[in-house]
């Protein structure tokens, strides 16, 4: 990308893309977020440059291991595009069967060993998925032209490789009002004007995973709308640089520690998350790029889609929680406690709970279903249980962690201590585990277990799992829509030979 942050407000589909060269490896996907002069603002002050922020860093360290991967490992992280007859990242490749969905979970959870942390990637390409149906399917019934808007979209994504984030969640205002209601209609996005040209929009989307770190962001419904949120019912496909657009970036536990020097007390000092307020103020879309505009009918189907497509997504905490396996066996070998048997059942139940929410996200994928557009779809029950199991099985997954790990996780003194020249050598005399063990060994792993279930990446690993495609009551509403309670029923009167009711 050049760059440029002087383009028009009114700019071209035509002139956004051309500001893109195409991505092959991770260091050029790290150096397209350079010198974008895009509006970001952090602890109260404008970030110049936030690629080289030591707080910001690792959220596009964790990106940039997503085209890694599909180097390193193309059979697991590219697929063939029949759009454009080539391979392309699987995190931008189109659903064409139920072995896609298989694949790109397996991809999501070898992400999450890699980084131990949201790489951020998952709500952009849940949204590719749900848009190739949606558009197809507003086109039938009003004979629009939003699919085709979408496909060649998508051809230009996928020759210039590009990072596309999910700008779904709105800020809601009051929760009793619908958007049209709100006394502030800034609480959902909506179009404010409409020209020969385009539309234009303003609002916010707030929690936005990888916002800031993707090059381009999809605004879309978050509810379901009636015929008086028309003007809220809008789809279309901004470039994070464009005109109009802030980003106030969200704190997390001990995010300052990426500004001290050393790395041991950030226990993962490579990866981390990312999330942001996205503003926007009558930001520019052109027809070209808008995919639903006024069809207030489909944001419903919208969101139910994209969930079944999400909450599946979410298997990508079993790549965490394989980390958190990982450590906490760590550590108990570290302390000589391996042996005990009690050690080796905690082991056995967090490895449990992790390949529960696993079989879950496979079977949902398994017994994917195609839609009229051709694309497939996540099995909607299936779906839900994996995310409903991920709003509970990593916290249990954490707690028998810092179980393992002890108390000094949270009490042991800073790496500043340990390099002291005084207390330096009588905290390696009491910190020791294990003789033959270095200090230092241990003092990572804990930070690890620290940083994962208390630090900076327990946003990724418990709050967004918590939180993250919709809280926990979104999902048992579904599965009660789902669960055929009536037809079940007449399983037990047949069995128990009830007849006539």
């Amino acid at each position: 990308m050049t760059g440029l942050q002087s383009h028009p407000r009114e700019e071209s589909a035509e002139a956004r893309w051309a500001r893109f060269a195409p991505i092959v490896t991770g260091d050029d996907y790290v150096e397209s977020l350079r010198n974008r002069g895009v509006e970001v603002w952090l602890f109260g002050e404008r970030v110049d440059e936030p690629v080289d922020h030591p707080i910001i860093r690792p959220s596009i360290n964790a990106l940039k291991m997503t085209y890694d991967l599909a180097t390193e490992d193309p059979e697991l992280a590219t697929a063939h595009s029949e759009l454009i007859d080539a391979p392309v990242n699987r995190f931008l490749h189109i659903v064409g069967s139920p072995g896609d969905l298989v694949m790109k979970n397996r991809m999501q959870r070898r992400m999450g060993q890699l980084t131990g942390t949201c790489f951020q990637r998952c709500a952009g390409l849940d949204t590719i998925s749900v848009l190739h149906s949606i558009t197809f399917d507003i086109d039938a019934k009003h004979g629009t032209s939003y699919h085709q808007r979408y496909l060649d979209f998508m051809r230009h994504a996928q020759r210039a490789n590009i990072i596309l984030g999910a700008g779904m969640t709105d800020p809601k205002g009051d929760r009793s009002k619908r958007p049209h209601e709100q006394a502030d209609p800034d609480m959902f996005l909506h179009v404010t004007k409409r020209t020969d040209a385009g539309v234009y929009v303003t609002g916010a989307k707030a929690h936005m995973t990888g916002g800031l770190n993707s090059h381009w962001i999809c605004v879309m419904p978050t509810m379901n709308m009636g015929e008086a949120d028309r003007d809220f019912a809008i789809v279309g496909m901004v470039p994070g640089d464009a005109a109009g657009i802030t980003y106030i970036y969200g704190r997390q536990s001990c995010d300052t520690r990426a500004m001290e020097a050393g790395d041991i007390d950030q226990g993962n000092a490579r990866f981390g998350g990312q999330e942001v307020l996205v503003v926007f103020d009558n930001v520019f879309i052109p027809h070209e790029h808008v995919l639903m505009d006024g069809e207030y009918e489909f944001a419903q189907d919208m969101v139910a889609r994209f969930t079944a497509y999400h909450r599946a997504s979410y298997v990508c905490k079993t790549g965490l929680g394989d980390v958190m396996v990982g450590a906490a066996a760590q550590v108990a070998d570290y302390n000589g406690a391996e042996a005990a048997s009690h050690i080796k059942d905690k082991l056995v139940e967090m490895t449990h709970l992790n390949e529960t929410i696993y079989s879950s996200a496979i079977a949902s994928s398994h017994e994917a279903k195609q839609l009229p557009s051709g694309i497939f779809m996540n099995d909607a029950m299936l779906a839900n249980v994996c995310k409903h199991n991920v709003t509970r099985f990593p916290y249990e997954i954490s707690r028998l962690a810092q179980d393992l790990a002890g108390g000094i996780m949270v009490t042991m003194p800073s790496d500043a201590d340990f390099k002291h020249k005084k207390v330096g050598p009588i905290l390696a005399k009491y910190m020791k585990g294990k003789h033959n063990v270095p200090v230092e060994f241990r003092q990572r792993i804990l930070r690890l277990i620290e940083n994962m279930t208390l630090g900076r990446n327990a946003v990724g690993y418990l709050t967004e799992s918590l939180h993250g495609a919709g809280s926990p009551q979104a999902q048992r509403i579904q599965i009660l829509r789902g669960m055929e309670v009536e037809k079940k029923k007449t399983f037990a009167r047949d069995l128990a030979g009830i007849v006539g009711e």
